[in-house]
């Protein structure tokens, strides 16, 4: 379809869905980083507070493309039933700024995020990882699903939220997709093999004594360095992998605060970058993956959506 009165080629969320499923992103970004896409020269965003919440915005430049979102981030949103992240993103031709392509902003954030996280999966988490944890019940955690099931075979997924009604919705939904998916209470957390946390909480989801030795945990929430997901006990037991160090330190809660506490050596931050590169990471410990979202991760996919669909999107 095209955007009246302006004529570019434009993807709704059904578009990036069918251009790019979960396996797709997560081998874009992969590639991105074996081919030296380094992170840490990512822009750094700017945040911009407006009455319904704040805006983003997030450009970069990689290959052939150069790209921006537009963020905006409404935390009464979901109380209207709507989205609580909107956007669009603009690609352009590196060479001339030229712009190609609209995407959907939501619906491309959807897709990186979770397509991140599971990208770390894959590197860190046990080969037999059969059972995941869930914490949380909105789009993220959906797409987490999807995702972390496209590199591992999950055999029972463990939903946990703070309403019932919510959980039930997302057990539902997760059910219609043919994952196995049941609501569950923090004991379930003992027995995962993975562990996602795709919530907007400001204070720690669990305690991190009670995660198993071998246990990947995720988390993709927090956007601040005075919020977090998870807790000292985690970051102390695990081996700690962000996508840039610096990006990390300044806007992400998780590393930030046990920075700040003297329980965690930025020096032992592993990168992205590092990961997806042989060999594997030592065992022993818990693994845990800390997500804050970065502009060449949009860009990354909203390239591979363009190019992936020589004939344009489908018209809606």
């Amino acid at each position: 379809m095209t955007l009246t009165g302006i004529g570019l080629p434009t993807w709704g969320a059904s578009d990036i869905r069918a251009a790019c499923p979960p396996r797709a992103a997560i081998d874009a970004l992969r590639r991105a980083l074996q081919d030296g896409l380094d992170p840490s020269k990512n822009p750094t965003r700017t945040h911009t507070s407006v009455s319904a919440g704040h805006l983003l915005l997030m450009p970069a430049e990689h290959g052939r493309y150069a790209g921006v979102k537009i963020v905006g981030v409404a935390p009464g949103n979901p109380d209207r039933d709507l989205p609580r992240i909107t956007g669009l993103y603009v690609l352009l031709a590196a060479d001339t700024l030229r712009p190609v392509a609209l995407l959907d902003g939501e619906q491309l954030t959807l897709t990186r995020t979770a397509a991140v996280s599971a990208l770390a999966v894959d590197r860190l988490a046990v080969p037999d990882a059969r059972r995941l944890t869930l914490f949380g019940t909105g789009p993220q955690a959906l797409a987490h699903a999807e995702a972390i099931h496209s590199i591992r075979t999950v055999e029972h997924i463990d939903i946990i939220g703070r309403r019932p009604e919510g959980v039930q919705q997302l057990v539902d939904r997760c059910r219609s997709l043919g994952l196995p998916a049941a609501a569950a209470t923090q004991d379930a957390l003992r027995h995962a093999d993975i562990v996602a946390c795709c919530t907007s909480a400001s204070q720690p989801l669990f305690d991190g004594a009670q995660l198993a030795d071998h246990a990947t945990v995720v988390a993709m929430g927090s956007h601040s360095p005075d919020r977090r997901e998870t807790d000292d006990a985690t970051i102390a037991r695990s081996l700690v992998v962000v996508e840039d160090a610096a990006t990390a330190l300044r806007e992400a809660g998780d590393i930030a605060i046990p920075v700040r506490r003297r329980l965690l050596d930025p020096d032992r931050l592993i990168t992205l970058a590092d990961l997806v590169r042989p060999p594997q990471p030592p065992a022993g410990g818990p693994r845990f993956f800390k997500s804050v979202g970065m502009s060449w991760q949009d860009l990354v996919v909203a390239a591979h959506v363009y190019d992936s669909t020589d004939s344009g999107p489908a018209d809606d």
